[in-house]
């Protein structure tokens, strides 16, 4: 199994999931990341809601702590006393990457800016994740992504269709998507330094990450108006739409080339009569008869289960696919020969499978080397590791090191 990162030391003081989730994609490939927590640890380990809930009443490993956490080694380190913010670039010394969601000002009033720990180590990638970017008048206000990405970009407004009451965000969405882009650019920060001997500074902010997302919107904008997405009984390609089935289930089509699928898709669907109905014989008039066409397949797709949908729809060539619950993505055909869920154990002894991260190299996943650590669980082994003897630990423990 090919891990590209095997050998990087990543420092990681870093709080919720957005760059968190950069350090778990580089453990997963390879990295040996070190998480600083506070003494009262990160809060993201407090965080529960329903999905860290068992509809049984059984053990349940917390998403929240699992997924941006899985595979790192956890130190807690008081950075606001002396001591620890002296262990701290004890570490830094041994790095070749620092992660930080930390904000500006608290990163200066910590000591901890990329010019305090280049000071230790000329060679350190220095990489932050912010809310809003590192310039302008919000630079040091913090953010979480349903507000920085999901509601600044547009996203909100595209996904409630322009005007009325706007959906929430997928729990982490653009933190997730944000992690991943932190861990690739760490990627191309190390080989630079590689080709050219030059540590630099990487910077992803959510705002950026929600505005890359919804690229085609932002870049029309100013000459198209505020369009959201149109009324799905009006599509104006209606085999680029969502379809009702029998059982209440829903499936997608993604027909981008129309035209090319039309009568294909008509003779799947048991309704030949409309490839050449007058109304609907090439993309225009089916764009100009949007509703007719939009009806005459909600009927039709009414007919049957989504099931009995699966079986037509098995040798059909244009691309389509029902729309899944977060359960049944576990038994998506494509997920297991792909190995894109690792089975793991929490701590405290809960089984869970949770995805891996989407780069892979040599034909195979990077797959976590463990679950989320327990507070603190490596900081003596750490130390140890990294030239520090008994009495000394002993010492930065009375000192308030660690809180």
């Amino acid at each position: 199994m090919t891990k590209p990162f095997t050998g990087i030391k990543v420092l990681e003081v870093a709080a919720w999931t957005f760059v968190p989730a950069a350090g778990a994609v580089l453990a997963d490939l390879g990295a040996d990341v070190i998480k600083v927590e506070p003494p009262n640890g990160d809060p993201q380990r407090a965080l529960m809601n329903l999905l860290a809930q068992s509809a049984d009443g059984g053990k349940v490993a917390n998403p929240f702590l699992e997924i941006p956490n899985r595979g790192k080694r956890s130190i807690t380190l008081d950075l606001n006393a002396e001591k620890g913010r002296e262990t701290l670039l004890r570490l830094a010394e041994e790095s070749d990457v620092f992660l930080t969601s930390y904000l500006p000002a608290v990163r200066a009033k910590l000591g901890i800016t990329a010019d305090d720990l280049r000071a230790v180590n000329p060679n350190l990638i220095y990489a932050a994740g912010s809310g809003w970017g590192r310039n302008g008048p919000m630079a040091d206000q913090g953010a979480y992504d349903l507000a920085a990405a999901w509601a600044s970009s547009s996203m909100a407004f595209k996904m409630s269709r322009g005007g009325t009451e706007p959906i929430f965000q997928p729990a982490a969405f653009f933190d997730l998507l944000g992690g991943n882009t932190i861990a690739g650019a760490v990627g191309g920060a190390l080989f630079h330094r590689e080709r050219t001997g030059e540590a630099v500074d990487v910077d992803v902010s959510l705002l950026n990450m929600g505005m890359w997302a919804l690229s085609p919107d932002i870049t029309a904008g100013p000459h198209v108006g505020q369009i959201g997405a149109p009324p799905r009984d009006a599509a104006p390609n209606p085999v680029v739409n969502s379809y009702a089935t029998a059982d209440g289930r829903w499936l997608y089509l993604v027909l981008l080339q129309a035209d090319r699928f039309w009568a294909e898709l008509c003779q799947t669907i048991d309704r030949p009569d409309l490839i050449e109905d007058p109304r609907f014989t090439d993309l225009p008039t089916r764009a100009a008869n949007a509703r007719e066409c939009v009806a005459e397949l909600d009927a039709t797709f009414a007919r049957h289960t989504l099931d009995e949908w699966r079986t037509r729809f098995k040798d059909f060539t244009g691309v389509w696919a029902p729309v899944l619950s977060p359960a049944e993505v576990h038994d998506h055909v494509q997920v297991s020969p792909n190995g894109l869920l690792a089975s793991l154990e929490s701590n405290d002894g809960a089984p869970f499978r949770l995805p891996v991260s989407p780069m892979h190299f040599g034909g195979e996943p990077g797959t976590p080397e463990g679950p989320a650590p327990e507070l603190g669980q490596h900081t003596e082994l750490l130390l140890l590791e990294n030239g520090f003897d008994w009495d000394q630990i002993t010492a930065l423990r009375e000192a308030g090191a660690f809180g």
